[in-house]
């Protein structure tokens, strides 16, 4: 009799209310209850907007001179909202403002692209190293393998001095070297995906060996290819930040967070600290912001967690 009732209970309850939550709501759930990395894509966002709405509020152009501070900027170029110049000026008599908003959405800009570009050939290259197997994934391991085992940094380097000093190069360097780690995660992943019950059903079902990658394996792949990339997006902001600070990355009169903070060094002495802190504490807050988050996806994603 109680059995008969409980079962006509949940016969009328809502769907709603029975529906069990799908794996990414509860991982949503996880990730808004995470306060450092809710408090880290909050800042992302902020990072986002003010490098693209922030010249809005700019009374200067990036590459505008105002001859009038140059050699004089470490007692009239100080930060100041009546001229108009809120993070002072450098040492070329140019807008610091200016100049941050602009490096701030180019460090952007080349950290999301390159992290785009080595997850996107990375997962594949796994993804299909890992399905096929055999001597086919050996090979193509063996290469990843000798790739990681040259100097990323020289590449890098040796990239730019002889194909030229741009930005697209920069992208194409930093993005197509950065995908070795992700071919190793994701092939990884696949050895393990590719014996689950639907894969073999697919493979029975007479699907092609590519097709069954691309809707089976790699859409699996989502969970940790979305960790990897908030994670990689940092990484590729510090290869860059370096490499500008060399002096090889983003050229005049296009600027980058690396490259204020080279010229803000360069002027410590000078009395000017304020063109090292500004660019080196929205560089530093938009790694920690990244950080942050991709921790969070990383133990909301996490099953073990689960």
């Amino acid at each position: 009799m109680f059995g008969t009732r409980h079962a006509e209970t949940l016969t009328d309850a809502p769907l709603e209310a029975v529906k069990g939550r799908s794996l990414w709501q509860d991982a949503r759930g996880r990730f808004l209850r995470n306060k450092a990395a809710v408090t880290g894509l909050i800042v992302l966002i902020a990072m986002t907007l003010f490098a693209l709405f922030g010249g809005l509020l700019a009374k200067y152009e990036p590459d505008f001179v105002d001859f009038s501070l140059m050699g004089a900027n470490a007692f009239r170029g100080v930060p100041s909202f009546e001229t108009g110049h809120y993070f002072g000026v450098d040492q070329d008599g140019r807008d610091l403002y200016a100049r941050v908003v602009q490096g701030t959405g180019i460090s952007l800009l080349v950290g999301v692209v390159g992290a785009f570009v080595a997850v996107f050939v990375g997962t594949l290259y796994g993804a299909v190293s890992g399905y096929i197997g055999g001597r086919t994934d050996q090979i193509m391991m063996r290469i990843v393998d000798i790739l990681l085992s040259i100097p990323f940094m020289f590449v890098l380097i040796l990239m730019l001095v002889i194909f030229g000093r741009s930005l697209l190069m920069l992208f194409i360097g930093i993005g197509l070297i950065s995908w070795l780690n992700m071919a190793r995660i994701a092939r990884g992943q696949t050895l393990t995906i590719k014996n689950k019950e639907f894969v073999e059903a697919a493979i029975a079902s007479g699907v092609p060996t590519f097709t069954i990658i691309l809707r089976h394996i790699v859409p699996n792949l989502a969970g940790i290819v979305v960790v990897y990339a908030t994670l990689l997006v940092p990484e590729i902001i510090l290869f860059e930040s370096f490499v500008s600070y060399l002096g090889l990355g983003v050229q005049e009169p296009n600027t980058s967070l690396g490259a204020l903070i080279n010229l803000g060094a360069r002027q410590m002495n000078n009395g000017t600290l304020w063109m090292l802190l500004f660019p080196l504490a929205f560089f530093l807050t938009t790694l920690f912001a990244f950080f942050f988050v991709g921790d969070g996806l990383r133990d909301a994603l996490d099953p073990k967690d689960r």
